[in-house]
């Protein structure tokens, strides 16, 4: 098949150096969520444009193939190269093996004579590796941060050495500073990051451009009116999350409003799903004190806390829940939201997330201050009361993402962006 003869890129090195990051992928498992469904979609949709993608990560588990293709997309391969010791590594400790994990891959794409157009890191630590990967070979680096460690140290409320001890986060925001200055161009999935960049980084560059995750609109959809509903054991009507376990995803914020939602409808229940199949002990800790809120407020019987979501189910619960709530206190984007709104349901997301460029409050979806608990239990009432109003979000949210946000879109994008940045 012919490449794209307007932008002359033919093929394209990605890299997303942490975490799970398979073909299909695991997603909740730590470290691994909504950051691998982009770089994964994103090469999808690349490849329809007859452009080949290989995405580099670390490898670290010997029972996975070092190369290893995506179903059904012949032109996007997972390439894992070793580096460290044969184990898992949490993204903020894994700054000690990127200079290993530099000098391998040189030494892997050179000794297969592999040619690349350009280099793409995502999130600081591939960021890191993509500038000596690309001096090497002499050619155009790209980054995309996802996340900005000053904008999730600033939302964050827990104590300042504790926090640096479990985020490492003088080391990460440094380095995302080196990256800044040394790429060809970035982009940011918000303009409230591009915001931050400036205020927190004092970084102001005419190379950055926005360009906001996509959306499998295919896979994610609303239910036809013909069509059978999958059995799930799920309750009959409920209220869904979804996200990674983390302090900074506000669940202690949701069961809080929650509990005032549940004695003004007593028929509503609340799920709330992801998570590791082997949640280390951050995740852990996060579970424990959602289960003491539980507890406390005696929310046993209208609580379901269902942890990793397997593929087969994802749909089927965005698709049957009465409305998607994402708490967040510190949030870059917030795929799951858009993936719920592809799905034809209402969202309510908290208005400090990045989600906030997506959503027209009262039109599209709703933002709420998710600390305030009569705040954001007023929003989740009012659309489990109106349906009309609950409908017309819906739709108008659907709407939103088609014209916007498929990854069809997104790629196109792109592909303008890197071919503005290539020669700079």
């Amino acid at each position: 098949m012919n490449k794209r003869k307007d932008s002359g890129i033919n093929n394209i090195c990605m890299l997303s150096a942490h975490g799970y990051f398979d073909p299909v992928p695991q997603l909740g498992r730590t470290d691994t969520g909504g950051q691998v469904v982009y770089v994964l979609q994103l090469a999808k949709a690349l490849s329809k444009q007859n452009i080949s993608v290989d995405i580099y990560t670390r490898w670290f588990d010997q029972s996975r193939k070092q190369i290893d293709p995506v179903p059904d997309y012949p032109d996007v391969r997972v390439i894992r190269i070793p580096a460290g010791h044969w184990e898992f590594i949490p993204k903020e400790e894994i700054y000690e093996v990127l200079p290993e994990l530099a000098d391998n891959m040189i030494e892997f794409i050179g000794g297969n004579k592999l040619q690349y157009d350009l280099f793409h890191g995502h999130y600081v630590d591939a960021g890191i590796v993509t500038i000596d990967v690309a001096r090497a070979f002499d050619k155009p680096a790209f980054f995309t941060a996802h996340s900005l460690g000053a904008w999730k140290r600033e939302q964050m409320s827990e104590n300042p050495e504790e926090m640096e001890k479990k985020y490492n986060f003088n080391h990460r925001i440094r380095e995302e500073l080196r990256i800044f200055k040394s790429v060809n161009a970035q982009t940011l999935t918000t303009e409230v990051q591009k915001e931050k960049l400036e205020h927190l980084y004092e970084f102001i560059s005419d190379n950055i451009v926005v360009i906001p995750p996509g959306v499998d609109v295919y896979t994610y959809r609303p239910l036809d009116n013909d069509e059978k509903k999958i059995e799930t054991d799920l309750p009959d009507r409920y209220i869904f999350c979804l996200s990674r376990i983390d302090s900074n995803k506000g669940h202690d914020l949701l069961l809080n409003a929650f509990d005032i939602v549940r004695k003004e409808i007593p028929d509503i229940c609340l799920v709330i799903g992801g998570g590791s199949p082997k949640p280390f002990q951050r995740e852990l800790e996060v579970i424990a004190n959602m289960k003491s809120i539980i507890d406390k407020r005696k929310m046993h019987d209208k609580v379901r806390i269902v942890g990793y979501v397997p593929d087969e189910l994802l749909v089927p619960y965005y698709q049957q829940a009465e409305l998607f709530v994402l708490p967040s206190i510190y949030e870059p984007f917030g795929m799951t939201a858009l993936e719920a709104m592809a799905c034809g349901r209402p969202v309510i997301a908290s208005k400090f997330g990045g989600i906030k460029n997506a959503i027209f409050s009262g039109e599209n979806g709703v933002l709420v201050d998710s600390s305030n608990p009569q705040e954001f239990a007023g929003a989740m009432i009012k659309l489990l009361t109106d349906k009309k109003l609950s409908e017309s979000m819906a739709k108008q949210g659907h709407k939103t993402i088609h014209k916007y946000f498929s990854w069809e879109t997104i790629a196109e994008r792109y592909i303008a962006f890197y071919s503005r940045f290539m020669n700079v």
